[in-house]
């Protein structure tokens, strides 16, 4: 992050400030000083110009208000940003709340306790309750409305400071001697802090500031550090709770007057004042820490005396109060961010989600994607590719090619500009500097840099691809600690015990472009290596401790940024002669700049460079500024004479929906001189300025100007200087038409007026034009109103053309009805057919199948749509209709099979007959059909019967493998028997029940046997006849389905039966007495389960079953298959 002062506000007549606090929301300002000092001020931000948002945006005070009701000297301000209320209190216990009422602060409420001072006041996260505590140790709790909660006094103890939670259960109380205590949200001690940043301190000593991030804009890190608690000594402590026994620890070198957190919890600033040896006065000092306590910046403040600071609600700004001034300071933040292929990558903290939120935006389609990326570290791009840091996932196992080192603790993932992972590599070297170029990615801790050769998959051959596993062998990866001397040859190894050894000169940052690698030390020494393969070149030795590098495009110059934003060069070819008379290579060019917080060299020139300077932009041209533009946003991009620039500040504001506004294109001043010479003077004119001052951009855009002049010669020339071959055949071709019209039309289309050349083209009644211009737009909509305005032969092939490639593109949007009506006017079967089974429409794919011609290439596809959806009668008949009875017959044992998994799973067995009932009926309509088609094949006198026997051949050919066209009927004759014989038991007729379960023996391949026989049993027993009783109890104790304990009750059960009842059955049924008399097998009567024994009976059509004579007329419909009685 870079800091600097920005703006200074004096308070009218010299009065002291103590306090200042800044409403994060609403962005007001309260400060309180002496004699009854409180203002509300308040900065305006002008929004109206795209280009002046967020820093750069003058800031005015378009608030200033004086509130009157203290006449002691202010000590504490307080704001309840979710109910917009001010609350202050004096050094006479005076406590004032203020309310906003139409753009205006009023006294609301009034407490004046009298008999001590509030040393400190503080709202919990959701504004419903504030804690007030007082010198003398009272204690009070009240709510927003004003209602007092609880109150307590803590006896002996005199209070200075008091926090709360962010779950509000938890109170801090800091006490004057330097002790915090721990309180529940009832007031009921808890416990004493522990207080680490103490130990081995003596004297006196107090507690400077308490301050405990709610985490209302999410964390850094999973269990992230903070609670800060910073004392005048200047040690702090930053605790992850209350009871965190290993807190991170500072001591901040100076007397600690204030702290607080920014909005998001990742920047403590701490303010106070050191004591100079050399000058008088104190130095004003505001200390900047991350939560880990790595020190960020620090900022000097003039004045006397600094008595508070408060952090502005986005983090861009921090209020400082100084004697009777206050101090306004603004903060480029580090963002993680990158720009890649017209892609912003950046990451942002959800209050919701544990993980970073990283946003791949595409600013040229205004598209995004986002990834959860996991304790995130840096983003670093180049080209059309970008790097993640992160610290690896302890879950995560990692394979074995990714890393040698067993538990490798960080990882850099390749991704491309929509956020795909393209490659990780684990890595046991902390990333804390990381660079790439297009072929390597450079991870650097303190001590070591290790060095990644990548590839991404569309470099990769066939032959590569098997050679991934031995990449490493091949020294794709390597460390060098920044003490080595690699000389250039392979000698890099993946060796991480590099990385643990140290050195006295730590690095502190690095960058590389295609061949050089340029590694910066702490002490000002500069290293330069070769890539790709690695070897010390030089060494250079500066005057600075480098902040941020960068090398121009051609690697001969390198900008460096300090840490106090000082930016100089460095000229790493040129020979000088120092002053000792030796000739040495590098040096230091004269120029430097202050305040530098970013900088971007031009991909295309080694003397352009952009750079960012307070809220200013400037661009250089070999080390000459040209006047500087008013902006805050960060340099993305420097090509082509064109500076693009993100407003990161806004768009973070609402990161969610990135607005193509806060992207921002300047143009540098060469290229508006150029332009305003073509528009003013003239294109010969302006072609020597751009002579004497060439760059492809600038004779791109003379050759734009004479395009539309229709100047073809100039711009001829012009494209052939800037090497555009698509431009000078475009020329070419231009040169070719005879109508000046017809050029200006094929000009407009080249500068993309599109609207403009279909004009053209129309008055020109060159209607066939416009619609090929529009078709190569891919612009269907339109295609299809310019054919319906005219007429011709070849219309009816493109209006075809036209409203299926609307179709297909209401299709890829999932817009199926839309898709259906263009497609059906497009005559296009195949898509429509998709469409009706998207749309679950099986009425219109039954349609549509009974509309095609037989043998249709699309007729299968339709057949397989049905069954997948279990529609078999419509499935057999498009099969059947293309030819293919073989799929005919697969998809009834498809359904046949359905049927014995139902039978498996003991479904109910009506829902298993009808499955049963209509694979059979699609068999018999198979039958039919391939009878029918065998007919219509034989002609002649003897056409019946030879056609049936070919009929039949065919269908044995078909059946062979599966023989259940042979019995289509029997698992519906069994299920239909077995649940006949249960209705008949159930409604008494226990006689016929037998006789129905009796039929059952001859279906155990269908019905499983223990449900058979135990029915018969039971059936048996009701009509008393034993002996066939006896036998099925037999039976079902011989099965060697049954566990012991089943057959161990079936034995019981038979022996309680037969111990009171003789196991004979006396009576003989008339079904045994005729199948004694050798009669052979008769029909039986489906609607009652018994023989047939009468000449006369009628039998089903369609499943050819009979049934008694004297039974049918009480039946309209075939009891097994339900069709009509006739």
């Amino acid at each position: 992050m870079f800091i600097y002062l920005s703006k200074k506000i004096a308070i009218p007549g010299n009065i002291r400030l103590r306090c200042i606090s800044w409403n994060k929301d609403q962005g007001f300002i309260a400060c309180g000083g002496e004699d009854g000092l409180l203002k509300v001020l308040k900065l305006e931000t002008q929004t109206d110009e795209a280009k002046l948002k967020g820093l750069a945006a003058p800031s005015n005070l378009s608030m200033n208000q004086t509130l009157e009701g203290h006449s002691g000297s202010v000590q504490v301000v307080t704001w309840n940003e979710q109910y917009q209320k001010l609350t202050t209190s004096d050094q006479n216990g005076l406590i004032i709340v203020w309310m906003l009422y139409k753009g205006a602060w009023y006294e609301e409420m009034i407490n004046n306790r009298n008999k001590s001072v509030v040393r400190s006041m503080s709202w919990n996260a959701d504004g419903q309750k504030i804690c007030i505590v007082y010198e003398d140790g009272a204690v009070i709790v009240g709510s927003v409305d004003g209602n007092r909660i609880w109150g307590k006094d803590l006896k002996g103890s005199q209070l200075c400071h008091v926090a709360w939670s962010s779950d509000s259960k938890i109170l801090l109380f800091g006490m004057a001697n330097g002790e915090i205590h721990i309180y529940d949200n009832q007031g009921n001690f808890i416990m004493k802090m522990k207080l680490n940043c103490l130990v081995n301190i003596t004297g006196a000593f107090s507690i400077a500031g308490i301050h405990w991030y709610p985490g209302t804009e999410g964390y850094t890190e999973p269990d992230c550090p903070c609670l800060a608690i910073c004392f005048d000594n200047g040690r702090c402590q930053i605790m992850r709770h209350e009871n965190d026994q290993n807190p991170v620890l500072i001591d901040t070198g100076m007397n600690v007057v204030s702290i607080q957190w920014n909005h998001c919890g990742s920047v403590l600033a701490v303010a106070g004042f050191q004591k100079a040896t050399t000058q008088d006065k104190d130095v004003n000092l505001v200390q900047f820490y991350t939560p880990f306590g790595e020190h960020l910046r620090t900022l000097k403040v003039p004045g006397k005396q600094m008595s508070a600071l408060s952090w502005e609600g986005g983090g861009l700004k921090i209020g400082l109060a100084v004697d009777s001034f206050i101090y306004f300071a603004n903060i480029r933040p580090d963002y993680k961010w990158g720009y890649c292929s017209n892609t912003v990558v950046y990451a942002y903290t959800r209050p919701d989600r544990p993980e970073y939120c990283v946003v791949f935006w595409d600013t040229k389609n205004n598209e995004k994607y986002v990834k959860y990326v996991k304790s995130l570290i840096s983003i670093t791009t180049c080209g059309d590719f970008c790097i993640l840091a992160t610290k690896a996932d302890e879950n995560q196992p990692q394979e074995e090619h990714e890393t040698v080192s067993v538990g490798a603790t960080y990882v850099l993932v390749l991704c491309n500009s929509i956020g795909t992972p393209l490659d990780p590599k684990y890595i046991d070297i902390g990333p804390l500097f990381v660079t790439m170029t297009k072929t390597h990615v450079i991870a650097a801790s303190k001590e070591a840099f290790y060095i990644w050769q990548y590839r991404v998959a569309k470099k990769l051959t066939a032959m590569e691809i098997n050679q991934v596993a031995r990449t490493r062998k091949e020294g794709r990866e390597r460390i060098y600690h920044i003490d080595d001397i690699p000389s250039g040859a392979a000698d890099g190894v993946l060796d991480y015990s590099k990385a643990i050894q140290g050195t006295r000169d730590p690095i502190c940052a690095i960058t590389a472009s295609d061949k050089t690698l340029i590694v910066g030390r702490e002490s000002g020494t500069i290293q330069r290596y070769s890539l790709p393969n690695v070897g010390l070149v030089q060494k250079y030795v500066l005057n600075c401790r480098a902040y941020q590098m960068s090398l121009n495009c051609n690697s001969s110059r390198l900008a460096i940024i300090d840490l106090s934003g000082v930016l100089t060069f460095f000229d790493l070819d040129t020979r000088v002669t120092d002053s000792t008379g030796q000739q040495v290579v590098g040096e230091q060019l004269k120029l430097e700049r202050k305040d530098v917080w970013d900088m971007k060299w031009a991909k295309d020139n080694p003397d352009l460079f952009a750079m960012m300077e307070k809220t200013r932009m400037y661009v250089f041209r070999n080390l000459d500024p040209e006047e500087p533009i008013q902006t805050s946003g960060y340099i993305c991009n420097f090509e082509d004479l064109e500076i693009k620039s993100v407003l990161l500040d806004e768009i973070l504001k609402n990161p969610e929906h990135p607005n193509k506004e806060y992207i921002i294109n300047f143009e540098i001043r060469s290229l508006r001189d150029s332009r305003a010479l073509i528009e003013e003077v003239g294109i010969e004119e302006s072609s020597q300025f751009i002579e004497d001052n060439p760059h492809p951009r600038l004779w791109r855009l003379l050759a734009e100007a004479a395009l539309q002049k229709l100047d073809l010669q100039t711009a001829e020339q012009a494209f052939v200087r800037c090497k555009d071959y698509q431009g000078i055949k475009f020329v070419k071709c231009l040169g070719n038409l005879q109508s000046e019209s017809m050029k200006q039309a094929e000009v407009a289309a080249y500068f993309s007026r599109f609207e403009e050349a279909e004009r053209m083209y129309l008055d020109m009644d060159r209607r066939d034009l416009a619609i090929g211009l529009r078709i190569k737009l891919g612009d269907w909509f339109r295609v299809l109103q310019l054919l319906k305005t005219g007429s011709g032969d070849a219309d009816d092939t493109l209006l075809e053309q036209a409203h299926n490639a609307i179709g297909d593109y209401f299709a890829d949007r999932q817009k199926w009805i839309n898709a259906v009506q263009y497609y059906v006017q497009g005559r296009n079967q195949e898509r429509l057919a998709e469409c009706y089974y998207m749309l679950e429409d099986y009425q219109g794919l039954e349609n549509l199948a009974n509309s095609l011609p037989e043998n249709n290439k699309l007729l299968p596809d339709i057949a397989h749509m049905f069954v997948r959806v279990g529609m078999c009668e419509q499935a057999v008949t498009a099969f059947l209709k293309c030819n293919r009875p073989k799929d005919a017959v697969d998809t009834c044992v498809h359904l046949n099979q359905i049927a014995d998994e139902e039978a498996k799973k003991r479904t109910k067995p009506l829902r298993v007959k009808k499955l049963y009932v209509l694979s059979a009926l699609l068999v018999e309509q198979y039958h039919e059909q391939v009878k029918n088609a065998q007919r219509g094949k034989v002609k002649g006198k003897s056409s019946e019967a030879t056609s049936a026997l070919a009929g039949l051949l065919e269908e044995d050919v078909l059946s062979s493998a599966n023989r259940l066209t042979d019995n289509a009927w029997r698992g519906a004759e069994a299920y239909h028997f077995f649940i006949l014989a249960q209705r008949q038991l159930y409604e008494g007729y226990v006689d016929t029940a037998m006789k129905t379960a009796l039929h059952l023996r001859d279906y155990e391949d269908i019905i499983p046997a223990v449900e058979t026989y135990s029915l018969l049993a039971l059936c048996a027993c009701a009509n008393r006849a034993f002996g066939t009783c006896s036998k099925a109890f037999v039976k079902l104790e011989s099965l060697e389905t049954l566990s012991p304990e089943q057959r161990q009750q079936y034995e019981d059960l038979a022996l309680e039966i037969f111990t009171k009842h003789c196991p004979k059955h006396t009576k003989k049924s008339d079904l045994d007495g005729l199948l004694e008399g050798g009669e052979g097998k008769l029909p039986t009567c489906v609607a009652t389960g018994r023989s047939i024994t009468e000449y006369q009976f009628w039998m089903c059509n369609v499943c050819k079953h009979c049934v008694q004579a004297q039974e049918i007329s009480n039946y309209n419909f075939c009891p097994l298959c339900h069709s009509s009685v006739t």
